[in-house]
């Protein structure tokens, strides 16, 4: 397939530059894969079209304040750093700009002061020593940092909510919250699990109480979940790999759905790669495995499903991965088409935008062992 089989027009006034007010009042597309039919509601109308038996799965991942703004020690330079991915210790990979300022050995201060002239006086809250490149593809960087006490509270300090390029504005305070889900637990992620941004608690402990099951998975969303396809024809897209961990409490309870004829709604891209990723074919057909691994799974359309039967998601960017994924449960054709009508009723687009659920009342899962 090619690539500019997944584009659309989207005017850029419908790009989401905040939050909705309350997160469960946004707009919630409900799109039915048996009827064909599309239905315009609120988010909090999910409960109705959830039963007892169905299992939700979400990510719990936690996004942490990863994009910093410091200055390099030996000239004053301001330099924008972002954590991608911890490799060991107090080692990671970041982005850096302007990457041409800094090299092997140099260091940049945050959170310090200046002397008169403007130069950092040598303070800091952070430290980031550059050990060389770790993706030069990538232009990313191995940087060790040094500071006291705990690397978590220190970063609370300095950093800022990463906020996506589409977002064309400094992240606030009120990000912090908003920009993470009620339930997120687990820090690792640089991007939100943003379909997950519209669940309230109180939203949660409704559907919980009508006999519907909730089971968590964690993947840490990094960075290349915004960066473009570049090739033509999509089968020649590599993804990118993130980590994942299913534990075993969740696991039972996902797979327990499935030995009683429940549905399993993914909450999210992320949660769906890691469940497809996690699935293990037994005498019983396709169960979900406990333990952590990482994933480069690419799902697009003629993939075959083997635990996941509906999605609940964002509208995606046009020539995305993400938009591929939803084309691959559904058809392209129908969601391209559903978009269509979203942009004419004025959906809010993207992390911060509006919803949908792509349902099915059967299950769509693949039960066929794998040749």
């Amino acid at each position: 397939m090619l690539l500019n089989d997944f584009d659309y027009d989207l005017p850029k006034d419908l790009i989401a530059q905040t939050p909705a007010e309350k997160r469960d009042e946004c707009r919630l597309m409900v799109l039915d894969m048996d009827r064909g039919t599309i239905e315009h509601r609120f988010f909090y109308d999910i409960k109705q079209y959830l039963r007892p038996g169905d299992c939700l799965v979400m990510n719990d991942s936690r996004v942490i304040p990863a994009r910093m703004y410091g200055l390099k020690a030996s000239t004053g330079a301001r330099i924008e750093m972002l954590l991608i991915k911890r490799l060991d210790g107090d080692i990671w990979e970041c982005m850096v700009r302007p990457g041409k300022r800094l090299h092997e050995g140099d260091e940049v201060l945050f959170g310090g002061g200046t002397d008169e002239d403007g130069t950092p006086d040598g303070t800091f809250i952070l430290k980031a020593v550059i050990l060389g490149y770790h993706d030069r593809d990538n232009g990313t960087r191995e940087v060790h940092f040094e500071y006291e006490g705990v690397f978590m509270e220190r970063l609370e300090e300095v950093g800022s909510m990463p906020l996506p390029p589409y977002i064309e504005r400094p992240a606030e305070d009120a990000d912090k919250e908003m920009y993470q889900t009620v339930y997120s637990k687990v820090d690792g992620s640089v991007a939100a699990p943003t379909a997950g941004l519209h669940f309230t608690s109180e939203l949660l402990d409704e559907i919980r109480a009508m006999g519907i099951e909730t089971a968590y998975v964690t993947l840490h969303v990094g960075i290349g979940t915004f960066r473009p396809v570049k090739v033509d024809r999509i089968e020649d897209h590599k993804m990118h790999f993130e980590e994942y961990t299913v534990k075993t409490e969740d696991a039972d309870v996902i797979n327990r759905t499935i030995e009683q004829g429940g549905r399993i709604i993914s909450v999210g891209t992320t949660s769906t790669r890691t469940l497809e990723s996690a699935a293990v074919w037994t005498d019983d057909g396709y169960r979900i495995a406990t333990g952590s691994s990482s994933t480069g799974i690419f799902i697009y359309p003629g993939y075959q499903f083997k635990i996941v039967d509906s999605l609940i998601t964002n509208f995606h960017l046009p020539k995305s991965t993400l938009l591929m994924l939803i084309s691959a449960l559904y058809d392209r054709e129908q969601i391209l088409a559903a978009y269509k009508v979203a942009v004419g009723e004025r959906y809010r687009f993207f992390s911060y935008g509006d919803a949908m659920f792509i349902k099915s009342e059967t299950s769509r899962r693949h039960d066929k062992e794998p040749v």
